[in-house]
């Protein structure tokens, strides 16, 4: 009995009068043209649902103040109110935390990454470290360092900390195994290979690392701030719900919103330039 195989015939791509090659069918698998300003799409639906509850009264505004409302005393806390002097504390824990986090995170890391003796010293503390909650550390912190300002600094950082070494360390232990067999090949000293291989390979990890760590730096930040702060965001939303002020607790939470998504896209700005030669389906 004979059986008949089918063949499937792709198509070569064919260059363009510029000499590219026509990519239409490539992305055909991948994400379509980004959409401009898509992100915003999500968060106008939901601002709009607000509103409209707001409007026909569906919504209480004794616990969820009407977007209106929250802007007006936005401005009014901007203009006349404490809201610069606890954004600027709260940008300058954040800040602190996240040079100190990122320096010893990194460091922990490279040294872990490219020496046995250093992984065995430091992957086992830290990954005990990353199993317990960084916020699961305050009663402790609390107890060691009492509720100043080192308190709230030493658990930003904590939490930075982790962040940076778990995923720098993963690219620095998973660089392909086909470019340090063609480094030996070619010779290459160590040092070399680590200044041209190891390092750039770890980039993609590094800023992932950054990006988690913006958001776990502002997450600790709202918690700390909360406890017996005399000033920071955290500290004015705290007095805001002794008060009952929903518009004002609204106001810090946009703030932190708007700071926390702005680290965000920075990093990722950066990320794209320094990581340009990496493409992805997202392009």
């Amino acid at each position: 009995m004979t059986i008949a195989l089918s063949r499937t015939v792709i198509p070569a791509a064919t260059p363009t009068r510029d000499g590219f090659v026509e990519r239409r069918a490539l992305r055909r698998l991948g994400l379509r043209k980004a959409i401009p300003a898509a992100r915003l799409l999500g968060v106008i639906l939901v601002v709009g649902a607000w509103a409209a509850g707001s409007l026909l009264e569906l919504i209480d505004p004794r616990k969820l103040s009407a977007p209106w409302t929250v802007l007006h005393t936005g401005w009014e806390l901007l203009v006349d109110g404490p809201l610069l002097a606890n954004l600027g504390v709260s940008l300058q824990r954040v800040l602190i935390g996240m040079v100190l986090g990122v320096l010893i995170g990194t460091t922990l890391a490279v040294i872990a990454g490219l020496s046995r003796w250093g992984e065995s010293l430091i992957d086992g503390p830290v990954q005990i470290k990353r199993a317990i909650p960084t916020l699961g550390l305050i009663p402790l912190m609390i107890l060691w360092l009492g509720i100043g300002e080192e308190f709230k600094l030493v658990l930003i950082t904590l939490g930075v900390v982790v962040h940076m070494y778990i995923q720098t360390h993963a690219s620095l232990t998973t660089i392909d195994q086909k470019l340090v067999e063609l480094s030996e090949v070619q010779g290459v000293s160590r040092a070399e290979f680590i200044r041209s291989v190891v390092l750039p390979g770890s980039l993609p990890g590094f800023f992932l690392g950054l990006r988690l760590s913006v958001t776990s730096a502002w997450l600790v930040l709202i918690v700390v701030e909360t406890v017996n702060a005399t000033d920071g965001l955290g500290k004015m939303m705290s007095n805001a719900q002794n008060y009952g002020q929903a518009d004002v607790i609204l106001v810090g939470l946009v703030v932190y919103a708007i700071f926390g998504l702005a680290s965000d896209s920075a990093i990722r700005l950066v990320e794209r330039r320094v990581l340009s030669w990496r493409r992805t389906i997202a392009g």
